[in-house]
């Protein structure tokens, strides 16, 4: 447990570092460009290629992958992983390769369909621009994850950073300097993103080049490569139903007017923020870690690792989420409304960072628990789940995207995740007797106590802060003072109730002082 916890404040820090870079990358975003149709035709058009990505990379790929790299490795040590590594990215390579080549001619003949309206053959435009990334970060994926097998998790959380720097000082550096007009510099921010993906390919192939991985061409079809590919089939379409979920989410969006794209987005980057900073991070700590397990049949093992790693994501999710909620006006405005991003577009957004919220703590989870199924190489169950998901969004969408517009997509989102996790938990416990929550029971409802309270605090200190001070200033010191408070609060009632796994977070709080005590003796 003390090196998981190693392990998984190491993603976090740098998830954390990744996240607030592009939280600014986004804010950079807004005061440039606003809630225009450029950047809502940006924001669709880049979902495409992050589409594709997560199909044949960071999706089914990666699920089907690491165990079977993990046998590979058990079995024939590394010089049957680097084999392995070296057939999974040349087939990789030529896919997505062809994908992209694709794509990008079709893309590029876009205005021989007329009769639409401009914003979308603009979106069809900076497509050609972005499907190259797709390549790359494909490739990247299956570097990374080979990284995580060798329980080397550094470099594989930097690899946002390079692409979240990259954007930044394309458009804020070069392009703000040399472009003359917002066109020019969303050309400059496409450049960015390809600069970025060539950063995420090529540091984590260095790493393993100087652990002995020699890259090469082979297209052999070995029986590792056929289990992947097995593995892959019913992965890739359950990946494929839940990011075409988000896909359609978005052209709903893009469809309504030309604001709601990018609200939306904007929105789910919030939420996503204490997701990504831990939830991820601890999935993608354990999974490993169950995908061993589940290999040696340790079936208890494997469940008691799964159930600490949902307690983890609870302890920062649920809190996280109610934060969000209340204080998504003041958090908006004070994040995005600047240049370009107006009031009305604040007062249109924070409706939707407080209904992504309600769904997060939903969302934080079921990322594990999907992988838990992958753990066993059921790969059919999320699969089957992800469609039933997938039709709750889209029905919902259609129905409510014109009676209540941008929230009724997301209010669709969130109902079909909420169906998806309970479902997927439900028969996880089936397959697994030890996977059932059981005991957590008892630390889910302390945490809803202690979140409770510390939403009285935080909601009950915004209501009366706006009696007394007005405009920016309530907002500034909203966040000051009442972010603080409500930390403070939720965790003494976390001590005074006495939460399961409340212990772990805590040797990793020491952890984080006695490095940085180090760091700053080696300073003197």
């Amino acid at each position: 447990m003390s090196r998981k916890l190693k392990n998984i404040g190491i993603v976090s820090l740098l998830t954390s570092v990744s996240r607030v870079l592009g939280l600014a990358r986004d804010q950079l975003g807004a005061a440039i460009f606003g809630a225009s149709e450029l950047n809502s035709a940006f924001i669709t058009a880049f979902s495409l290629p992050n589409l594709f990505r997560r199909l044949l990379g960071e999706g089914a790929l990666t699920a089907a992958f690491v165990p079977t790299l993990q046998e590979e490795l058990h079995e024939r040590g590394r010089a049957g992983a680097f084999e392995l590594l070296s057939k999974v990215t040349s087939w990789l390579l030529l896919v997505t390769g062809g994908l992209c080549a694709v794509a990008m001619v079709l893309f590029g003949q876009s205005r021989l369909l007329p009769g639409h309206e401009s914003k979308w053959y603009l979106a069809a435009d900076l497509s050609v621009w972005l499907f190259p990334y797709l390549a790359m970060i494909c490739l990247a994926a299956a570097l990374n994850a080979t990284l995580n097998v060798f329980e080397r998790f550094t470099e594989p959380a930097l690899s946002p950073i390079w692409l979240n720097l990259s954007m930044i000082a394309s458009l804020g550096g070069i392009g703000w300097q040399v472009a003359e007009t917002d066109l020019g510099r969303m050309q400059w921010l496409c450049a960015g993103v390809l600069v970025g993906g060539a950063l995420q390919l090529g540091v984590p192939a260095g790493v393993l080049m100087r652990e002995g991985w020699r890259p090469r061409l082979d297209f052999g079809l070995s029986p590792r490569v056929k289990t992947i590919a097995a593995l892959m089939a019913p992965g890739l379409f359950g990946t494929a139903i839940y990011q075409i979920n988000v896909y359609i989410s978005r052209l709903f969006a893009f469809s309504i007017d030309e604001a709601s794209a990018t609200l939306l987005f904007y929105a789910n980057r919030l939420m996503e923020l204490p997701i990504g900073v831990f939830a991820i991070a601890v999935a993608t700590v354990v999974y490993p870690l169950i995908a061993r397990h589940a290999a040696e049949k340790n079936h208890a093992a494997m469940a008691d690792d799964y159930r600490k790693g949902v307690r983890l994501i609870l302890l920062i999710n649920i809190p996280a989420a109610a934060g969000l909620a209340l204080l998504s006006e003041p958090i908006v405005r004070v994040l995005f409304q600047h240049g370009r991003f107006s009031a009305d577009d604040t007062r249109a957004m924070a409706p939707l960072l407080a209904l992504f919220a309600v769904g997060m703590p939903f969302f934080s989870v079921v990322s594990l628990t999907t992988r838990a199924f992958y753990a066993m190489k059921d790969t059919v169950t999320p699969v089957k789940i992800a469609t039933v998901s997938f039709v709750v969004n889209v029905g919902l969408s259609w129905i409510l995207k014109d009676v209540l517009g941008a929230p009724g997509l997301v209010l669709a989102s969130t109902t079909a995740v909420l169906v998806q996790t309970c479902v997927l938990q439900r028969l996880l416990a089936r397959r697994l007797e030890g996977m059932r929550f059981g005991a957590l029971w008892s630390a889910i409802g302390k945490l809803l106590v202690a979140t409770l309270v510390m939403s009285a605090v935080v909601g009950g200190g915004w209501v009366g802060l706006r009696t007394v001070i007005e405009g920016r200033a309530a907002d500034v010191v909203a966040l000051a003072t009442l972010i603080p408070a409500g930390v403070a609060s939720y965790a003494a009632m976390l001590w005074v109730l006495r939460v399961e796994g409340l212990e772990e977070v805590t040797e990793l709080l020491k952890r984080f002082r006695r490095k940085r005590a180090r760091t700053e003796a080696g300073k003197t």
